[in-house]
């Protein structure tokens, strides 16, 4: 972050005040609402229990807020590019986007590519297609025809729906099946749409959609539940999907959804001692081995922290280099980034 955040208390009497001081360096989210806004905005004032600050515009719709038509935060410290996009992306959020289709807005694709992965570490074009993705489960989870469904991801054959989720969950749609014993939906959160797995007690999944090792770990999934493994939601994936929403927000930490990780029996000593890390603290692999005592497992501690599929609950993002690097993340650097942002608030 280019500018540390003052305390929300002094941020939301800025807002009242519309002082111009902050323009540019902070911005507020509005929960009741969806939006975002500067500081100065026009727009009467939401109740103080409803506002989020950020310190950048790309954390803002990392968090799933649109911009105010009022103010138009994205017009200050934007690529144009980013920001032309993105609005139109706002205006036909289930359209499928293609190449041609960022070149007919005037735009070099290669380059639109670049601004994108820098800023959001992924494609526009992956942005829009998970968004697609997201509204087929949806469908699927709700008891629609596979054509609904495909229909509702905007694809153009029932056999591109088809290939798309089998890249996502190793199977085709057709034959997932409605009482299956685990039960994949999707979670829209601010950092991108994540797949959790659950039981009807424990929850056994949870990874960002575009994370590349999702295929394998629900093919792993698939053959521990014997195949059968489904599309739907249980009392797990709701609990996640509240707790992950009051953790993003700022406002609890504590994730106490039921668990069921898989794993060997050293696998799952480090993730218990992952669990053990608070919220707003790092560590390194080395101080993971000391506190099972296994100072000399340090490189084994690596492949099992790599190995987690309960992204954010089994909080592997709190790991890091020997020298304080960010090190490598399965669900993105920026990602990582953002959820060491978040948890200042919890330090």
């Amino acid at each position: 972050m280019l500018f540390d955040l003052p305390s929300d208390d002094t941020l939301y009497a800025a807002l009242l005040a519309r002082d111009p001081a902050y323009d540019g360096q902070a911005w507020v989210a509005v929960t009741s609402t969806g939006i975002f806004c500067r500081l100065t905005c026009p727009a009467p004032k939401p109740k103080r229990v409803n506002c989020r600050f950020h310190a950048s515009v790309a954390t803002c719709l990392e968090a799933g807020f649109r911009p105010c038509k009022r103010c138009h935060p994205l017009t200050e410290g934007q690529d144009p590019a980013v920001r032309d996009l993105l609005e139109a992306l706002e205006r036909a959020p289930d359209r499928r986007w293609t190449e041609d289709d960022v070149a007919a807005q005037g735009y070099d694709p290669s380059t639109i590519r670049r601004a994108f992965r820098r800023q959001f570490g992924m494609t526009f074009l992956a942005m829009a297609r998970l968004r697609r993705l997201g509204r087929g489960a949806k469908a699927l989870r709700d008891g629609g025809a596979v054509i609904e469904a495909q229909l509702a991801a905007d694809f153009d054959s029932a056999s591109g729906f088809r290939a798309a989720f089998a890249r996502h969950l190793g199977t085709a749609p057709g034959h997932l099946k409605a009482d299956a014993l685990l039960q994949a939906d999707w979670i829209d959160t601010g950092l991108g749409p994540m797949v959790a797995v659950s039981s009807k007690t424990h929850l056994h999944l949870l990874e960002f959609a575009d994370r590349p090792a999702l295929p394998r770990e629900l093919k792993v999934l698939q053959r521990e539940a014997k195949g059968s493994l489904g599309l739907g939601r249980l009392p797990p994936t709701d609990r996640i999907e509240a707790e992950l929403t009051a953790y993003l927000a700022g406002q609890d930490a504590a994730f106490d959804t039921p668990l069921h990780p898989g794993g060997t029996p050293f696998q799952r000593q480090v993730w218990e001692a992952l669990r053990q890390v608070p919220a707003g603290q790092t560590r390194s692999y080395s101080d993971i081995a000391q506190a099972i005592a296994r100072p000399e497992a340090t490189r084994a501690v690596a492949r099992a922290n790599g190995a987690n599929r309960i992204a954010i609950a089994i909080p592997c993002h709190r790991i890091l280099g020997a020298d304080g690097s960010l090190t490598g993340y399965g669900g993105g650097l920026w990602r990582k980034r953002r959820l060491i942002e978040v948890e200042r608030a919890y330090a």
